[in-house]
């Protein structure tokens, strides 16, 4: 991890099974600076590891159809 790297928890609405989990774990994992993504489908949270760029993950869960609220 580099020095700047943080951990931040976020609520992704409208998730339902598997595969949703598998499209937002996969989306934000491309981000840059992303180094790890961990997903709790039964509460919809989401923990990010890395340099995180809210406005970034925040485009690309939207991009994919579901809805982020900050934790």
């Amino acid at each position: 991890m580099s020095s700047n790297a943080s951990v931040s928890t976020y609520t992704v609405s409208g998730m339902s099974c598997g595969s949703c989990v598998g499209k937002v774990k996969a989306g934000i994992g491309e981000l840059s600076g992303v180094d790890g993504v961990d997903i709790d489908l039964a509460t919809g949270r989401v923990t990010v590891t890395g340099a995180i760029d809210d406005a970034a993950i925040r485009d690309t869960v939207e991009n994919l159809g579901f809805a982020l609220v900050q934790a």
